[in-house]
Formats: structure tokens, sequence, C-alpha cells
């Protein structure tokens, strides 16, 4: 068997979807990816430029860190960690349905 006369393999047999389908994706998280670069750095943009005019102000914020279905919350302010923990529950709650929900399908 030469390497020019190789089969073709069916892709049908391996559950493998069109290159189309595929191909639509991948631009589909390229183009998130370019949003979110772009939005990072017009967010940037207008803190730089805005922070001449502002006045001094001391800076409110926090995260989430979710490792598996539980939540570490910091915050700067005791608002932010209110907001975070609301955030936090739906997360939680969704990460759960869409771990629970395929198993209950099969």
């Amino acid at each position: 068997m030469s390497l020019t006369n190789s089969r073709r393999v069916n892709l049908r047999h391996y559950n493998v979807p069109p290159r189309n389908k595929l191909s639509q994706l991948s631009y589909v998280g390229f183009a998130l990816t370019v949003i979110g670069l772009v939005m990072a750095f017009v967010a940037l943009a207008l803190i730089t430029l805005g922070g001449k005019n502002a006045r001094p102000n001391r800076p409110k914020g926090g995260g989430i860190l979710l490792i598996g279905p539980i939540p570490i919350i910091f915050g700067s302010d005791q608002q932010s960690v209110k907001v975070l923990v609301m955030l936090a529950m739906v997360l939680v709650i969704v990460l759960v349905v869409l771990t629970i929900v395929p198993y209950l399908w099969r």
C-alpha cells in the first residue's frame, strides 16, 4: 500500500461535526475574544483619560473565586460583597444545574 493510495476515513462513523459547523464555532469564539480585548482597551483608555478631571475616590470592587461549587468572595466594601454574594449564588445554582441535568436526561 502506497502513501498516495491510503483509504479515506468515514468521519460520520466517529461523530465528527462537519467542517463548516466547526469553523463557524471557531469564528464565533475568535470574534468574542476580539470583542473582549477591544472592550478592555476602551475601558482602560476611558479610565486613563477620565482620571484627570475626576475627584479622588476610594475604588470599590471585589471578586469571586469559584473552586467547584464553593465560592470565595472578597470585596472592598459591604455593598460590593452583597452584590457578589448574590452573583455567586446564581453562578453556583447554574453550575449545579448544568452538571446534574445531563445525567437526568440519560
